[in-house]
């Protein structure tokens, strides 16, 4: 289930799947070898797949269900996907166990194996496998808790006639995860109350009855909704006479690196009512410093460019004693008042320019909140270039359609004419009228083909927004350039309401005639296009800007960037600044959107010997990549193991990933263990033991007692490739970073680092490959890992489109996607500011699971 609700018109399905015969398994999948198809993680054959569902280990078998969109490679139609595997790396995919209906959506849930049969579903001897899963109303947009059970280990399903058997009312209230307490004597279920940040403890002696047991939250992060919990028990050290609880909060957005994420909560459960030792309390302190600007009073020695168009926002004429009137709460701030660009909410938008400055300390900390809308290189201000010739503007007379103005229509959009749009603050659209393909929402579909026009100059560039469908097995949005009847070009849209520039660089059709097609094929969610303002230029237009961010800038480059985390709370950046020492430069706070959470809170920038930690810094997370989220834990796993699957990908951009005919992975599967490390009881993970079996796949290469020095260091062929383990074991000496270069190509390469300094390891993807699956793909995603004496240790798997990154014991992870060339597949060593020693490597290829 999801917090976005892309719900197109859905045909009824039958409840029950087709199956092989009971007891009998699928036929094996065929090989799975697409470009960016993981080989060593799950991916479903074709469509779209997010959260695991259902997690438990039944007669040989760990059944992995999963949110699945039977129909499509986007977010639509949640059923309930199904695959086993006897050793949770090859799955055998089977067909849809529940699937969505019109009246009900399958959202997420889970599994138990009701041994005891006190539901009654099962005979002696042959117990019954019980879902509980959140039902999903599209009439209402109501969320309730509903069981279904199948008799034949999972192959066949049938809902239970007495449905929803816990029912709030709410539309926010989901993701049940179900276990039997031993000690309690009866079920328990955590669910989430998702905007209220809470999770809910009900008891059952039969999975039909329930009674509320205690509410755990708000605590900790909460910056978007809580989802997916998931609570159980584990021993400290391995020792089974010290057990603590662990209590698994999912989050989107907010999350330590922004956008989707898992934290965790230590604690005792007392059969009734959790309670964690680690909440965290109190506003964070940054270092002492020297205060460059606290915002308390004026906007003093700055420059302030308001949009003269758009009132007198966004920035006004000084700092905003907190909160705007229509504004969500805004916290985090120091004093009494701070930057707020919601002046005329998030319309307007402007910039402001701090005086110059030396840079004379070695970080530059600063409170940063607001949008997540970061500052993206290649970029301008410019709304439309002053040499634009127009071609097409869509400002059609009142009432003329497309075919009245000379253009061909078919399927639903015939006789349709360009739409009014709102102000192009809200839009990004020039003049008053735009073109739309969005008539009876998303279903509509069809072409619209203009008259024929000449290619004068050598780039054409046209705003283009919506659906980013292109190839990707749903049906295309797209906007395509004709030549001669042939598509030459191709743009798409963005998944969001803002229009922006695509350029199409013509020279080779200059004298051409040439027509403009639009192709909505799409009735899924942004099943639709806008586009508006087809222009020739002799240069390509550039991309307008849509940040909301504050920026360091050298020399009239953008050095350092930060932006929201599309929260109004305000929390800490710290940048190091050691670099620029003694250099001239100042700071721009940028708000160049106008759509949802197209403003900026900026407060206290100040220089400092020691960066700020962040607020979000100092709670507990299961990882601090990108792309991480919805992980949950087996039920009944062999031998008391604790196995955790986490969905492999983020909200903010997991529409536009470039796979297909599928979307979607699951993380490697985590074994997870408490371990006292520095002093503190922490969750550690590392991947299941089974992972070892798809060794022996070529030559290994191994490195022992090296020196790295300063720079980047080539190795041998044999530590080349894209599917990987590495093990490396590091000596500190003097370098300020040091690590891996993994998937290198010509301009391609993923860093996985560690900064000696920061005691900070890291993953580094802004030259990934393929980073243009969005605005917030590109970074640099980090988290603390002590030393362990002077050594720094690091295991890193290596996929077609990931790196999933284990520190030290495994009290550190970092997963990210990544999508390089197939050709990118060289591995490096690298060291900064001095040398380290390597003293021990050993890099070694894996065999696909799908072979």
């Amino acid at each position: 289930m999801r917090i976005r609700r892309w719900l197109a018109a859905c045909a009824a399905a039958t409840l029950l799947a087709p199956a092989p015969a009971p007891g009998a398994h699928a036929a094996p999948n065929p090989t799975r070898d697409e470009p960016h198809r993981p080989q060593l993680h799950f991916s479903p054959e074709r469509n779209w797949m997010n959260d695991p569902n259902g997690l438990v280990w039944y007669q040989g078998e760990w059944h992995l269900f999963f949110q699945y969109n039977p129909e499509g490679a986007q977010w639509g139609n949640m059923s309930w996907g199904h695959a086993v595997s006897r050793d949770l790396l090859h799955w055998t995919e089977l067909p849809v166990a529940i699937p969505y209906s019109a009246d009900e959506h399958i959202f997420s849930g889970s599994v138990v194996v009701d041994e005891r049969n006190t539901a009654g579903f099962g005979r002696p001897g042959a117990p019954a496998m019980v879902a509980v899963y959140t039902s999903s109303y599209p009439a209402t947009g109501s969320q309730a808790q509903s069981l279904a059970y199948s008799t034949d280990r999972g192959r066949t399903w049938t809902k239970y006639a007495g449905n929803p058997v816990l029912d709030l009312g709410s539309r926010e209230f989901r993701d049940p995860k179900v276990f039997w307490d031993t000690k309690a004597g009866r079920w328990t279920m955590a669910v989430v109350l998702a905007t209220e940040h809470k999770v809910s403890f009900y008891g059952s002696p039969d999975l039909r009855t329930w009674t509320h047991l205690s509410d755990f939250g708000p605590a900790n992060a909460v910056g978007g909704v809580w989802e997916v919990p998931d609570l159980f028990e584990l021993p400290v050290d391995g020792d089974p006479r010290h057990t603590r609880w662990v209590l698994v909060v999912n989050l989107n957005p907010g999350a330590v690196a922004g956008g989707s994420g898992a934290q965790y909560f230590i604690g005792d459960w007392d059969g009734t009512r959790f309670t964690a030792d680690n909440i965290v309390t109190g506003d964070p302190e940054p270092p002492a410093g020297t205060l460059f600007a606290d915002f308390e009073h004026d906007y003093a020695g700055w420059t302030v460019e308001n949009d003269p168009a758009l009132g007198p926002g966004p920035f006004g004429t000084g700092p905003y004693p907190g909160t705007v009137p229509g504004q969500q709460q805004v916290s985090g701030f120091r004093g009494r008042s701070l930057v707020n660009s919601f002046l005329g909410f998030d319309a307007p938008t402007g910039r402001m320019v701090s005086p110059d400055f030396t840079v004379g300390r070695d970080y530059l900390n600063l409170l940063v909140g607001g949008g997540a809308h970061p500052h993206l290189p290649g970029t301008t201000t410019a709304f439309v270039p002053a040499d634009a010739e127009p071609v097409i503007d869509f400002e059609f007379p009142d009432g003329r359609t497309y075919e009245q103005a000379g253009w061909t229509a078919t399927g639903g959009l015939r006789d349709r004419a360009p739409v009014a749009g709102p102000a192009r603050s809200e839009r990004g659209h020039v003049g008053d009228k735009l073109l739309t393909t969005f008539f009876e929402a998303d279903s509509t579909t069809g072409t619209l083909t203009s008259p024929g026009f000449t290619i004068d100059r050598n780039h054409l560039s046209l705003l283009v927004g919506a659906g980013g469908h292109l190839n990707d097995g749903t049906g295309d949005t797209a906007v395509e350039l004709l030549v001669d009847g042939r598509v030459v070009r191709t743009a798409t849209g963005n998944f969001s309401g803002f229009m922006n520039w695509r350029s199409w660089d013509v020279t080779e059709f200059r004298g051409r005639t040439a027509q403009l097609r639009i192709v909505d094929e799409n009735t899924g969610g942004w099943g639709h296009l806008l586009v508006d303002h087809l222009v020739a230029t002799d240069e390509p237009v550039l991309p307008r800007s849509v940040e909301t961010a504050v920026n360091l800038v050298v020399d009239g480059q953008v050095v350092r960037t930060a932006t929201g985390k599309d929260s109004e709370r305000l929390d800490w950046v710290g940048w190091d600044v050691r670099e620029f020492a003694g250099r001239r430069a100042h700071l721009e706070i940028n708000d160049f959107n106008s759509g949802g959470w197209g403003h900026l809170l900026v407060d206290h920038v100040m220089f400092a010997d020691r960066p700020a930690a962040s607020e979000l810094e100092r709670y507990d997370w299961l990882d601090h990549g990108k792309d991480y989220y919805a992980a949950v834990t087996y039920n009944d796993a062999p031998g008391g193991q604790r196995v955790a699957i986490g969905w492999m990908n983020n909200w903010q951009y997991a529409g536009s990933v470039p796979t297909a005919p599928w979307r979607g992975a699951m993380a490697l599967p985590r074994e997870l263990a408490l371990k006292t490390v520095d002093g503190a009881v922490r969750l550690v993970q590392q991947p299941t033991a089974q992972l070892t079996a798809l060794r022996g796949g070529g030559e290994v290469f191994t490195l022992r007692d090296a020196t790295v020095r300063p720079g980047v260091l080539d190795l041998p062929p044999a530590a080349d490739g894209a599917v990987l383990e590495i093990r490396a074991e590091f000596e500190l000496r003097d370098a300020d970073r040091f690590g891996l270069q993994v998937r290198g190509g010509d301009d391609e390469r993923t860093v996985v680092g560690y900064d000696a300094g920061a005691r900070r390891l890291y993953v580094d993807r802004t030259r990934s490959g393929q980073v243009e699956v969005g605005p917030l793909f590109p970074g640099v995603h980090s988290g603390p890992l002590s030393v362990d004496g002077d050594r720094v240790r690091m295991t890193v798997y290596v996929d077609r489109s990931s790196v999933e990154v284990f520190g030290g014991a495994g009290q550190t992870t970092i997963t990210d996607q990544i999508f390089p060339a197939p050709t990118s597949d060289r591995t490096r060593l690298f060291a900064e500011g001095g040398d380290v020693v390597v003293r021990s490597l050993t890099i070694r290829p894996l065999r696909s699971v799908w072979r």
